[in-house]
């Protein structure tokens, strides 16, 4: 019986074998990094809002503590957003005829909110709530980045679950005193210990890794 294929077809069934190899792994690389873009993930990208509210300014220059905004932090699933009630709180006696405060004024004497641009929104199946990480001390900074730096609110970090996780599976890592966790800049002393925070704070870290704790 005569030869159906060629002797080359072996070569170039391996060469097409590694060929494809070479792709798919091309493309997992580029993929990778995609999906790791500040096109997709949001991270440094600054967002205009209707006011130009710096919070360089007020946190890093005032050294305004978050929670004279976002009140409600350490209590609920939210931070929330400020009502235009706190802004008035010091700026109808500061910069009283700023032109970039009038959509505030406006606001004011409308009773009508301000429609302020969310920066940080997580996917609609994951739950998160703000109250837990402060309490079992998890800094502001942690998530959010160094806040009292940026004059325009980007996000900081991608909030992707590999992202979390890191915290969830190695949260002695993260943790800091109560009393630090407003604190921007802060940085563990030679006697910090994670492990015995973690402890203190009753985290129970296999608990942490279920995927009932996000996901609901």
């Amino acid at each position: 019986m005569s030869q159906i294929f060629h002797p080359s077809a072996n070569i170039i069934a391996r060469a097409s074998l590694v060929g494809g190899i070479l792709v798919l792994a091309v493309l997992g690389v580029l993929l990778y990094i995609v999906t790791r873009a500040p096109v997709m993930t949001g991270v440094g990208v600054a967002k205009a809002q209707p006011v130009p509210y710096s919070h360089k300014q007020h946190v890093g220059g005032l050294g305004l503590d978050c929670r004279y905004c976002h009140t409600s932090v350490e209590e609920s699933n939210f931070a929330m957003i400020p009502p235009t009630e706190t802004c008035m709180g010091c700026h109808a006696q500061v910069s009283v005829d700023s032109v970039a405060l009038e959509p505030v004024r406006a606001s004011f004497e409308n009773n009508q909110s301000l429609e302020w641009i969310r920066v940080h929104n997580l996917a609609d199946y994951v739950y998160f709530n703000h109250s837990i990480h402060v309490a079992k001390g998890v800094g502001c900074e942690t998530c959010h980045g160094r806040i009292d730096q940026l004059a325009v609110v980007a996000k900081m970090e991608t909030l992707q679950m590999g992202w979390c996780l890191e915290c969830h599976r190695s949260p002695e890592r993260f943790v800091r005193p109560r009393d630090a966790v407003f604190s921007m800049g802060w940085q563990p002393p030679p006697d910090h210990d994670g492990l015995q925070l973690v402890t203190d704070y009753g985290i129970n870290v296999e608990q942490l890794a279920d995927c009932s704790i996000c996901h609901r």
